[in-house]
């Protein structure tokens, strides 16, 4: 750890202790939007205030949400009249020329009662997203430019932003990128699951992560061989093969204050081609070194139940199962991981 790298931290951990004397407190129990998202999908547009109000009918304490179509007094009122809390979600600049309307974004999302807002590089995965190594590359030193852009703002409006682990970079890589930006004001959001997509050992990656965690996507997985690499599931908390409280516990040893928002994505398995040779055109190095591993760990742990599956169903099925697969996240997070 560099002398910068170790201002970082520090500052973090400043950041972390300030949340916690001004109100924030120990870790509180929400939910983000996608676990929502077949009910977006299939009923009507998300709205900060009409998610909030449905994420508490469910049992949230709070959520991690953008905005969209709710004035933020609207939401701000609504956190602080029932005593939880939001977080924001932003879309990232592409240019310069696309500042001043992510300021505004900023802005609006600070006036609505977040100190933290998620973010993603890309919403694709990378082996989906890009074909050779040279296009990822040029990806990511935009993300470099980008964080360069973004925390001048981040700063003035005091608010903190999480980059999640969204299938696009290796742990090593994320942690590279919060190396050189080096900031207090922007961190990682730490989704438990993603990184199997990527091959890597899920403890391991929230190990590494922990130090710079401003948020979590909650989730537990399961996995199934398939012919040409394995099947990654979201399955409710407590019934796949992740520690979830080992990881929670490394998360809020890092940051008391840590928000743990669930992800439970309702949806078909989605599949990892690892076995094909384009799956490893960004990072061909990689098949050396994690395959083995990673179709080991398919193979040790086969699914404890059937998992979700919402080809073939009707929507009165889909939404059903979206909903019940919510509360019971949200009630097994409040027995087994409340502080």
């Amino acid at each position: 750890m560099n002398r910068r790298h170790f201002i970082t931290a520090a500052s973090l951990a400043a950041a972390r202790s300030l949340l916690v004397a001004s109100g924030a407190g120990a870790s509180r129990l929400g939910i983000c939007t996608f676990s929502c998202h077949q009910r977006w999908k299939l009923t009507q547009p998300v709205n900060a205030a009409a998610f909030y109000r449905y994420a508490r009918e469910l049992g949230a304490e709070g959520v991690q949400s953008p905005l969209r179509g709710c004035e933020p007094k609207t939401i701000r009122e609504l956190v602080e009249q029932s005593g939880g809390y939001y977080e924001g979600e932003l879309r990232l600049p592409k240019s310069a020329a696309d500042l001043a309307a992510f300021e505004a974004e900023v802005r609006q999302t600070r006036e609505a009662g977040a100190t933290v807002a998620r973010a993603v590089f890309t919403n694709g995965r990378r082996y989906e997203a890009f074909s050779t190594l040279e296009a990822f590359q040029g990806f990511h030193e935009q993300c470099k430019r980008t964080l360069g852009l973004i925390e001048p703002v981040l700063k003035k409006h005091r608010l903190r932003l999480a980059i999640e682990n969204h299938k696009d970079h290796t742990t090593e890589e994320l942690i590279g990128l919060m190396k050189s930006i080096s900031s207090e004001w922007i961190g990682v959001l730490v989704d438990t699951g993603n990184n199997l997509a990527l091959l890597e050992e899920p403890h391991g990656v929230i190990e590494a992560l922990a130090p710079y965690a401003l948020s979590v996507h909650l989730k537990d997985m399961a996995v199934q061989s398939a012919d040409d690499g394995f099947l990654l599931s979201e399955v409710p908390l407590g019934s796949g093969f992740l520690d979830v409280p080992r990881m929670v516990s490394v998360l809020r040893k890092a940051n008391p204050a840590i928000v743990l928002n669930l992800e439970m994505a309702t949806r078909d398995p989605l599949r990892i081609p690892c076995r094909t040779d384009a799956y490893f055109g960004t990072f061909p190095d990689r098949k050396a070194t994690h395959l083995d591993a990673a179709l080991r760990r398919v193979k040790e742990n086969p699914p404890q139940s059937p998992v979700p599956v919402v080809n073939g169903k009707s929507t009165e099925q889909v939404l059903a199962e979206e909903e019940r697969n919510n509360r019971d996240g949200l009630q097994w997070m409040k027995q087994a991981l409340r502080s």
